[in-house]
């Protein structure tokens, strides 16, 4: 329950970091993201993301969405939440990247190319384990297609 409040929190947050953003005139690159990784087993994610530019060199994401996974005769979906900080704004954008869901916390390293394919690898600290279900923790790896529906910033 306590762990409900505090995602709802963070919510509310990103929302009014959008408005505070969108008052000041800047614009957001958003869309929809697909993946896969792999932490204790396999899994597919979906998310919605925002991406905003800071500065002149740097830009910030900011996800949420669902993971979801068939193991141990289960189909299971994990809510989770994301954020990325892009360190430059090259070709090859070097990030740094923390997930978390109600039973995991993800810090990852990667490359992105132009923040539209992600490539991560990190480790996850299991904080709760699900019941009937394992532990998902240790090393991981990911890959996952952002599709920007807009192009620009202001």
């Amino acid at each position: 329950m306590r762990k409900t409040f505090i995602l709802l929190f963070f919510l509310c947050v990103v929302t009014q970091l959008t408005i505070a953003q969108q008052a000041k005139g800047n614009k957001w690159i958003w869309g929809p993201s697909l993946g896969w990784q792999y932490q204790s087993g396999n899994f597919l994610k979906a998310s919605g993301w925002g991406l905003f530019a800071p500065n002149d060199h740097q830009y910030i994401k900011i996800d949420a969405g669902a993971n979801f996974t068939w193991m141990q005769d289960q189909t299971t979906v994990i809510p989770e939440l994301g954020l990325t900080y892009y360190v430059s704004t090259k070709l090859i954008f070097p990030f740094i990247k923390a997930e978390v869901t109600p039973y995991t916390v993800t810090p990852k390293v990667g490359i992105g190319l132009l923040s539209i394919i992600d490539l991560g690898i990190g480790y996850g600290f299991d904080t709760q384990t699900k019941n009937n279900f394992k532990p998902i923790n240790g090393f991981t790896g990911s890959v996952s297609l952002n599709i920007p529906l807009n192009f620009h910033l202001q």
